[in-house]
């Protein structure tokens, strides 16, 4: 089966918008163009339930019940039960909740494994732990080639370690990591891990339930929707850990870790993505599934209509001598996120890049460790080229001419 990408375009307001004709968008790692369900979502529930939800009056029954839609149907696509997912500020915000909970159930001298690899969001917040007693342990990535070994997790991992946190791909780095090998080795040394789903979950929604983390975090406006951070816990942890909300929240799993109150709006907006995820499948299957096995296959065409595109990428790239390529060279196993390390700055090159109607950008998108374990240079960060499902062999044609003329 292959990826309409047409049909897929049709779905996106922005393609239609004159002022970004001609325009190659490659920077979707930074955040994706919102797809119309969402839109149309969002302008509902401003419009016509912009109320306090749970009332009970008819437009805030609406609200209320379109909220609980969100999380029941983005739960079912990522094959976890509904309570088991939360929605908060943003993924940034929502780990550090998570800290702040597991700050409160550690002992001192207990230790918490992190990355090198990883986007600042999902290291910080557990580096910060420190300060109070808990050890830290970083699983440290191959210098040359930006790799996570599980086999060098296995030497850091003892009877003391309570988590291992690490993304499910790196925003620099794009390899695809195995979250069930890696989750099997943590559980089976007594540990829960917390998965970084942000660069991945834009290309395909995953299947959280079969891949076994105990959370899984992504942000909704990198796939398709609104500002939004969604986060699994699953239910044996998240009894466990303290409760970070108000009191008498305590009792509701999807409240224990979100103490802010909640976008409203944007959490009924998230339908839209499920929605559009419902769309693409009954345009390119004749047979209906339940939600998981939806998301699955959808997930497939994403990812089978990206890694054709991204081969000619990596090819182009891989072939010049003044262009360092980070991460893996081959398009199967990673993400369509392409870091380019340069003899001048990331960014001044995708300014070169705009004149040829190429979006794209430069710096160390918060994954500083990730670079500086790699040597590249701090100084000149590197030029980051990312698309996802979306994108046209058109748009990589224009992106390799452009490169041609500025590299």
């Amino acid at each position: 089966m292959k990826l309409d990408t047409d049909f897929v375009r049709s779905q996106f307001p922005a393609f239609d918008v004159p002022s970004l004709q001609g325009q190659a968008f490659f920077e979707n790692a930074g955040g994706s163009y919102t797809c119309a369900p969402v839109i149309d979502r969002l302008t509902r529930f401003y419009t016509e339930r912009k109320v306090q939800p749970y009332a009970p009056y008819p437009a805030s029954q609406l609200g209320g019940a379109e909220m609980d839609e969100a999380r029941a149907r983005m739960a079912a696509i990522l094959g976890v039960e509904t309570d088991e997912l939360s929605f908060g500020p943003s993924t940034t915000q929502n780990t550090y909740v998570l800290a702040q909970a597991f700050a409160e159930m550690m002992q001192p001298g207990e230790a918490i494994v992190v990355t090198n690899q990883d986007h600042e969001a999902n290291s910080g917040p557990w580096r910060r732990l420190s300060a109070r007693g808990i050890e830290i342990r970083e699983w440290q990535l191959n210098p040359e080639t930006g790799h996570l070994d599980p086999e060098d997790l296995e030497d850091l991992l003892d009877d003391t370690v309570r988590l291992v946190c690490f993304p499910h791909c790196s925003n620099v780095v794009g390899e695809i990591n195995p979250v069930t090998e890696i989750t099997a080795l943590a559980h089976a040394a007594g540990a829960f891990t917390c998965v970084d789903g942000v660069s991945y979950a834009p290309h395909g929604f995953p299947d959280v339930g079969a891949l076994g983390p105990d959370i899984y975090l992504f942000s909704a406006y990198k796939t398709y929707g609104p500002h939004q951070g969604l986060m699994v816990i699953r239910r044996t942890l998240g009894d466990l850990l303290p409760n970070q909300a108000h009191h008498f929240n305590g009792d509701a799993l999807y409240k224990r870790f979100t103490p802010a109150g909640p976008d409203h709006a944007q959490i009924a907006a998230c339908v839209g993505m499920a929605d559009y995820v419902d769309t693409l499948h009954a345009h390119h299957f004749a047979t209906d599934a339940n939600p998981k096995e939806r998301g699955r296959a959808v997930h497939d065409l994403m990812r089978s209509h990206e890694e054709v595109l991204l081969t000619p990428l990596l090819d182009a790239v891989k072939a010049r001598n003044s262009v360092r390529l980070i991460g893996p060279k081959e398009a199967s196993g990673r993400a369509p996120t392409v870091a380019l390390a340069l003899t001048r700055p990331g960014e001044a090159v995708a300014e070169a890049l705009a004149a040829h109607g190429v979006m794209a950008g430069g710096g160390d998108f918060y994954a500083g460790r990730a670079l500086d374990a790699m040597g590249v240079d701090s100084e000149l960060g590197v030029l980051r080229l990312s698309f996802t499902h979306y994108t046209t062999s058109g748009e990589v044609d224009q992106l390799l001419n452009a490169l041609d003329a500025v590299l």
